[in-house]
């Protein structure tokens, strides 16, 4: 039977209903956001309506269900709006990028005056992920940047950086010798065979290494500026209550300075590192960045040149591997007597000028010893440093130095005298180098006419002639060895050498020697002082978030010996001396600028 017209019509009704009940959910998914906020229906009484309107009821349905979906969309945008705005709910650290910390190895002690835990790695070795860099933040200062960060490197006050910076030490030390110089060698005055000190051992433990201070970073209209600041433990102080009581030591400052760069220049002024001081790397002032060896013992290596002093330094960055730099030090017209340093002979008439007008470490002024010495300008340090890779380092420097003294015996008239001035200087050279993973070779030397003093006081700058007029020493070390990484332990080795050249003269007699080296001279004017040093540095556990601990160990060898030898006395002397030393260092560490 042949359908009607009427029932084909109902049957394709059907069949389209039933299509379109299948296809419009699919098409309204890819529809626009609506625009509509009515009520959305919820009834629909598709089995009850009549055949003749079943598209336009399902097209209802359809629309309905529509905007339910639509509505859903825009609770859940206000949702994840809200989520993203809302600082108080915690952002998981992995999704946040890494800033690394400032320091190309992995070293939480570098911050402060320290040996870093391990040395400078290569390039392509991993810094720990120590600076979650907080997200939101468009701002050329990374301490401007806004929200949480998972791990806390530094602090954050108003558009700067702050840094609490330092570390706890207990250190034990045991010499064979009572060389009475407590933590630190006295290089140049190990006592001899012959004499009460060299029968005794000495032992003791201190705290006197620890150190405390801050830096601040920060970025303005494109200028870096860093703040840095740090005391130890290791002042003068003339109280009984070192040992008897209760410890007092006494605070020292050792570095507090600015530093300022933009683009190519950099500028710093305060108490820093002199500039002769080796580096690792460039010419940075930042310990981490600077060569001072590895060395539990605080005066470092014999032969190594340093001072700590104020001063000024303008540094030209040429290119990424070339830095140049100029520097104006805080001058002294030193004639030994410093930290065990041999001291020189001044003319009878003259000795006067040892308190006077000459820097002899020990009675130099009552109010203000170490200004009261006049000077003529600051000590000139020209530097310039290459960088070829991170494998490599390689620089070279010269001082330039200035004395003046005023003979007030010269000439018979009231009011004569005369000056007498020289100059002087010095050349340091010398580098580093990565000769395998690991492995890093070291070499620093320096000759000096005039510059003893930069020798940690070892070997004077000059001597005085009867008539005044004054004569320079000649002096010079070296330092060389290696630095090893093996997991998490640093071992080290090192040989430092100091030379001081003979320079004599005769008193106005002519026949009573004075100066340096001179036959019958005290046994205190040396010629070589010598040092052999090994140690290791183990980091037992270390944590972002919490500082790090460490174990070290050191034994030192010294010997000196003598211009002058007096009949059946001691040709040379030496000492032995072990040091321990457990460290906490602090947390913390600055975002990469």
């Amino acid at each position: 039977m042949i359908p009607t017209y009427t029932q084909r019509g109902r049957g394709t009704k059907t069949w389209l209903a039933c299509a379109l009940t299948f296809l419009l959910p699919l098409a309204a998914a890819d529809k626009p956001e609506a625009t509509e906020t009515a009520e959305p229906s919820t009834t629909s009484a598709v089995s009850t309506a009549a055949p003749g309107s079943e598209i336009e009821q399902l097209k209802k349905l359809l629309a309905d269900q529509q905007r339910q979906i639509d509505e859903l969309r825009r609770t859940i945008a206000e949702q994840q709006q809200k989520k993203a705005s809302d600082t108080s709910v915690p952002v998981r650290a992995s999704t946040l990028p890494v800033t690394e910390p400032s320091t190309p190895h992995p070293s939480l002690g570098q911050v402060a005056s320290a040996s870093p835990m391990i040395p400078p790695a290569p390039a392509s070795a991993s810094a720990p992920a120590l600076v979650p860099q907080a997200a939101g933040s468009n701002s050329a200062n990374l301490c401007e940047a806004t929200g949480d960060n998972a791990v806390p490197p530094y602090l954050r006050l108003g558009n700067i950086c702050i840094v609490p910076i330092g570390f706890m030490d207990l250190t034990g030390l045991w010499r064979d010798k009572n060389a009475g110089s407590s933590l630190g060698s006295s290089f140049g005055s190990v006592p001899y065979n012959n004499t009460v000190n060299a029968k005794n051992s000495e032992y003791r433990f201190t705290p006197q290494n620890s150190r405390i201070g801050f830096r601040i970073d920060g970025d303005w209209k494109g200028t870096h500026f860093i703040g840095y600041n740090e005391f130890d433990f290791l002042g003068t102080s003339g109280s009984t209550n070192l040992t008897v009581t209760n410890g007092a030591f006494v605070p020292r400052l050792r570095l507090f300075w600015v530093d300022a760069r933009k683009g190519k220049l950099e500028f710093l002024a305060g108490q820093s590192w002199s500039m002769l001081t080796p580096n690792r790397s460039g010419i940075s002032a930042l310990p981490g960045d600077l060569f001072y060896s590895q060395v539990i013992d605080v005066n470092y290596m014999a032969g190594l040149t340093w001072t700590r002093q104020p001063g000024m330094r303008v540094l030209f960055h040429a290119t990424k591997t070339v830095t140049a730099g100029f520097s104006a030090e805080n001058p002294d017209q030193y004639i030994g007597g410093s930290a065990g340093g041999s001291g020189i002979t001044l003319p009878s008439a003259l000795s006067a000028l040892a308190t006077t007008q000459l820097d002899n470490a020990t009675n130099i002024g009552t109010f203000n010893p170490v200004l009261a010495i006049p000077t003529v300008n600051p000590d000139f340090i020209a530097k310039i440093a290459l960088d070829p890779s991170s494998r490599l380092h390689l620089e070279l420097a010269g001082i330039e130095r200035s004395f003046k003294i005023w003979n007030p015996l010269t000439g018979t008239a009231a009011g004569a005298g005369q000056h007498f001035s020289k100059v002087g200087g010095g050349i340091q050279f010398g580098g580093n180098a990565e000769i395998i993973k690991g492995v890093r070779l070291i070499s620093t030397n320096y000759w000096s006419d005039g510059g003893g003093r930069y020798l940690f006081g070892q070997a004077p700058d000059l001597i005085v002639r009867y008539d005044g007029s004054l004569s320079l020493i000649h002096s010079g070390g070296t330092v060389d060895g290696f630095e090893a990484t093996y997991k998490n332990t640093l071992f080290y080795g090192y040989y430092g050498g100091i030379l001081i050249s003979r320079n004599t003269a005769f008193d106005l007699n002519g026949t009573t020697p004075i100066g340096y080296g001179y036959t019958g001279s005290p046994n205190s004017q040396n010629h070589y002082i010598n040092e052999i040093t090994i140690g290791f540095n183990q980091t037992i556990w270390r944590d972002p978030r919490y500082g790090a601990i460490n174990a070290m160990g050191q034994y030192e060898y010294l010997d000196r010996s003598p211009w002058y030898v007096a009949p059946n006395a001691p040709k040379n002397t030496h000492d032995n001396t072990i040091y321990f030393n457990l460290r906490y260092t602090l947390p913390g560490a600055m975002p990469r600028f």
